[in-house]
């Protein structure tokens, strides 16, 4: 039997893109913000475009907050966040001012310093460096090339938690694993076959 991955609709974010991407693997997928209906998943997507302080104020209005903690946290679901996505994993962002996230995941997110020619926001392909290879870059051979788009970066609070970085003046974090928990700064959905891969590795993971 295929496995069925949910994409969380909470109004913010690269849904259309993401669906095709996940589509093209030949998974069961389907767009809901029906708690019942994600619980009947075997994995999440948690995708997003846009500021932090919106869609959090967004996952609020559809009271999401209390059933994705029991799925992902209680339930070890297994869930991936794209771009904002993984951000919100975090305990809190700096952008438009001082806003929680969901916590997941510690660490913080705060505006990429820029400088040394080097633009704010950071967009383009970029390689990155895989810190840890399963699941997410386990089907990666030779160098990993991404698409990046971004403002802010997650900054971890433990080193055991970045799954891969990626050189942007600092080492910035392109990738976060704890356990059921996953998240990338990039977009794999505009990673051509490189963003293809990484989603199979992560789809292949769920039990």
């Amino acid at each position: 039997m295929k496995k069925s991955i949910a994409i969380i609709d909470y109004g913010v974010g690269n849904i259309q893109s993401v669906k095709e991407a996940i589509g093209s693997l030949g998974y069961n997928l389907f767009v809901s913000n029906d708690t019942n209906k994600l619980a009947k998943a075997d994995g999440l997507i948690l995708p997003g475009v846009g500021a932090f302080g919106a869609a959090m104020e967004s996952l609020h209005e559809r009271r999401l907050i209390v059933p994705l903690n029991e799925l992902v946290l209680e339930q070890k679901k297994p869930i991936l966040g794209i771009c904002l996505g993984m951000q919100l994993l975090a305990d809190f962002s700096e952008e438009n001012g001082y806003h929680n996230g969901l916590g997941w995941i510690s660490g913080g997110v705060i505006r990429i310093e820029g400088g040394q020619n080097l633009r704010v926001p950071h967009v383009g392909w970029n390689d990155v460096d895989i810190r840890q290879k399963e699941p997410l870059f386990d089907r990666m051979q030779g160098t990993s090339n991404f698409y990046f788009d971004h403002s802010y970066h997650f900054d971890a609070k433990n080193e055991e938690d970045v799954a891969a970085r990626v050189n942007y003046g600092l080492g910035l974090v392109a990738a976060v694993k704890r356990g059921n928990i996953h998240g990338v700064q990039f977009h794999p959905e505009k990673s051509q076959i490189t963003g293809l891969r990484l989603l199979k590795g992560f789809l292949n993971s769920i039990g």
